[in-house]
């Protein structure tokens, strides 16, 4: 676990939002919390690392609608959806909008660490690849004009 991470938790239940604050706190996750999807946008950074702990349902902007915003907003945070209430067709929407994972409450403490650690573990790949493609970029730009020409044939 890397101290720069983050597991953000929308949830609008706050029961269950300080529940999952103390666990992964206990166990050395760095939290913040959010009580809805329009708090959490308002808020969110690009720079932000970590992953997303999202509340299906929730009153206002449910967890599909933030999920879909934010792949509009092109977040790379990877997102576990949580629910009291899955059933199939509620996990395949939220794997077709790219969740990481999709987990019922209540939770076994074990498979959602595991989540996390998971999506911990993509992001980092994800934020690796894109830095590896904006050196490669840099790395292009200063290409002299021969050296372009000769990389061309």
């Amino acid at each position: 676990m890397t101290s720069n991470l983050t597991v953000f938790i929308v949830d609008d239940d706050p029961a269950v939002r300080d529940a999952l604050g103390l666990l992964l706190g206990i166990r050395g996750y760095r939290t913040a919390l959010f009580s809805c999807g329009e708090d959490f946008l308002h808020s969110w950074r690009p720079e932000w690392a970590g992953c997303l702990l999202i509340d299906i349902r929730m009153s206002g902007m449910d967890g599909l609608s933030l999920q879909r915003r934010l792949l509009e907003l092109n977040c790379m945070l990877p997102i576990i959806i949580i629910t009291g209430h899955g059933d199939v067709a509620l996990a395949r929407q939220a794997f077709k909008a790219q969740a990481s994972d999709f987990l019922e409450k209540p939770f076994d403490h074990d498979k959602l660490l595991a989540a996390i650690d998971e999506a911990f573990s993509r992001e980092a790949h994800a934020r690796g690849q894109l830095q590896r493609q904006v050196e490669g970029q840099a790395l292009l730009r200063a290409l002299t004009p021969r050296e372009r020409e000769v990389m061309q044939l």
